[in-house]
């Protein structure tokens, strides 16, 4: 297996490639500007993953950097799944010093629940308490 190499570095990410995959591959982000994504990406903390010199994995993470964190757009190309990058990728994330002592960091998720609960994430204690507006075609109008 090859090394997946991690840099949370913004100059090192290929915002196509990233922008090529949340627009046609996705399941949330079809048809996404690339003019969002690159909005996002100054934005957040990015994690980009190459493996000789081709970006195949991303996530980022959106935060105050004091006790809110919010992760989002996590993928590894469809060829490369399967070989540990999602791990990988995910224990940059949760290793990364801006992102200790969050009194509340989050996601959603409909396919890797298992994934993250290995990192510590559960579904919400107080589903109660949480709301959201949410407008999943917004991409396509």
């Amino acid at each position: 297996m090859s090394h997946l190499n991690i840099s949370s570095n913004k100059a090192e990410l290929d915002v196509p490639a990233i922008h090529h995959f949340l627009s046609t591959q996705s399941t949330w982000a079809i048809g996404i500007p690339l003019a969002t994504v690159q909005r996002a990406i100054d934005h957040s903390l990015c994690f980009g993953g190459t493996l000789d010199g081709r970006q195949v994995a991303f996530a980022r993470v959106v935060s105050d950097y004091a006790t809110f964190a919010y992760l989002v757009d996590v993928y590894v190309l469809e060829e490369y799944r399967s070989r540990g990058y999602s791990r990988r990728l995910m224990e940059a994330v949760v290793a990364h010093p801006d992102l200790q002592g969050l009194r509340r960091f989050m996601l959603a998720t409909s396919t890797a629940h298992g994934l993250y609960t290995d990192y510590g994430f559960t579904p919400p204690l107080r589903p109660e308490a949480l709301m959201e507006r949410y407008v999943p075609d917004i991409y396509q109008r």
